[in-house]
């Protein structure tokens, strides 16, 4: 039996989709880099999992669709088993945490640092033995090691985040720091945080995919995964010696995660949250029936040949046949990428998917006329679910819906700092560009907002 050497957390379709593949792969020429998978709030995949002794199906969806089976999954530990989850991260074995806990998951303020207001960091604090954030978790995780004289394991987060390795390394410092200063010098002397990009566009799983599985496969897999055929995951290359053998199952390590990670978070994911504000207000579901939209797919092609790339590079690649590749990707037929999906956690991604591009797009001086719209989408976005009394899938619901339904929602949204930086919204051109766009989007959505 493969021996567990990783804990993840966070087993949704990404990482089953993503990661597990990598380390199936990794399996066959290293059996011994099993995973342990820890849910921290939800049961529904775990119980899921248990009932398939972990096995599941990926469904990798191209022009002939390919079914491989996944079997890397050793131990699962939901949230009611917190002593279990715990003694596992404490093992010699293991070697490696990995996490895709979202943006949201990281419990960061927006200046990026850890967010000691925060609830479950203000959980954390006044019960570190009983930890619900990944920071929580780590920093227990890592004081559990160094009491028993164990070598720290290496962590990386899978998220969408620039600099996600150093984010979640200085979040878990300044926690470990306030419960032990010796512990957070030992966790920076000892531990290594690389960061990483991932990429890999991975619907939701639905029942259409578990019809399409038990026709191909011929069992009824109750948690099955799909993806593009594409997928790719950068890592910083600073793991220790005893690291797994990624780059023997495709991942590729590099001194340049910050290129990667760059470009792909501005002409991937932008355009992503792009089309998903924009297709939703158009009246479209799926990324590629906006594709199919030619106003709109000219609107997302512009943006990241005249505003992204220009306001990206250089890169230490070739920036313009990416975003070609990406456009590809969108258009795929066999993907029904839910729009509503992309458009989820919305506050947690402007910043990284559309703002920080802005924001170096007035200081080169190119446009950003596209990439304003971009954002007004969103505030539209808000203001026609708040309006018709839809609830957000957001952790700042409840604060968007009450700016949403501001008598001047535009200003509203634009003046709250956790999401929009100062430095970025209150430039002249900056915020007429975002207010006039929301304005016009929400004359051709058939509402009224005020500035």
């Amino acid at each position: 039996m493969t021996e567990v050497r990783i804990v993840h957390f966070g087993p949704g379709a990404f990482h089953r989709a993503h990661q597990a593949d990598y380390v199936d792969r990794l399996c066959r020429i290293d059996p011994g880099w099993g995973i342990a998978a820890a849910a921290l709030r939800s049961t529904g995949t775990i119980e899921a999992l248990r009932r398939q002794q972990g096995r599941y199906t990926l469904a990798i969806l191209g022009e002939t669709p390919e079914y491989r089976p996944i079997d890397v999954h050793r131990r699962l530990f939901g949230p009611d088993d917190r002593a279990g989850l715990r003694a596992q991260l404490t093992e010699p074995g293991v070697e490696l945490v990995t996490a895709t806990v979202t943006e949201k998951g990281y419990c960061l303020a927006p200046d990026g640092q850890i967010d000691f207001a925060h609830p479950d960091i203000v959980h954390d604090l006044a019960d570190p033995d009983r930890p619900v954030s990944l920071a929580g978790w780590l920093a227990l995780a890592l004081a559990d090691r160094r009491a028993a004289g164990v070598a720290p394991f290496s962590v990386l987060s899978c998220d969408n985040m620039t600099g996600n390795g150093r984010k979640l390394r200085s979040a878990v410092i300044a926690l470990a720091g306030r419960r032990d200063a010796e512990l957070a010098r030992w966790i920076a002397g000892e531990a290594v945080f690389p960061d990483t990009m991932v990429d890999s566009i991975t619907p939701a799983t639905d029942d259409a995919l578990r019809a399409r599985v038990r026709a191909a496969c011929g069992w009824d897999d109750l948690c099955p995964v799909q993806r593009e055929p594409y997928a790719a995951w950068v890592i910083e290359d600073i793991l220790p010696r005893g690291a797994p053998e990624l780059a023997e199952a495709g991942v590729i390590l590099t001194g340049d995660v910050a290129g990667w990670e760059r470009a792909k978070l501005r002409i991937l994911n932008g355009p992503h949250s792009a089309l998903a504000y924009l297709g939703l207000l158009a009246g479209h579901e799926t990324v590629a029936g906006a594709m199919a939209d030619p106003q709109l797919a000219a609107t997302v092609a512009r943006m990241m040949a005249d505003e992204i790339i220009p306001a990206t590079g250089p890169g230490s690649f070739d920036l313009t046949g990416y975003s070609a590749d990406i456009l590809e990707r969108f258009r795929n037929p066999a993907i029904a990428h839910q729009l509503a999906q992309i458009a989820w956690d919305g506050s947690q991604k402007l910043r990284y998917r559309l703002l920080d591009t802005m924001a170096d797009a007035l200081k080169r001086g190119t446009p950003f006329a596209l990439l304003a719209r971009a954002v007004a989408a969103w505030i539209v976005f808000a203001v026609r679910e708040s309006r018709a009394g839809r609830a957000l899938n957001d952790p700042l619901a409840g604060e968007i819906s009450a700016r949403a339904l501001d008598p001047a929602p535009a200003a509203a949204l634009l003046g709250w700092r956790a999401v929009f930086p100062a430095a970025l919204v209150e430039v002249p051109a900056v915020r007429t560009a975002i207010i006039d766009a929301a304005c016009s989007l929400a004359g051709e959505a058939g509402l009224t907002i005020g500035g």
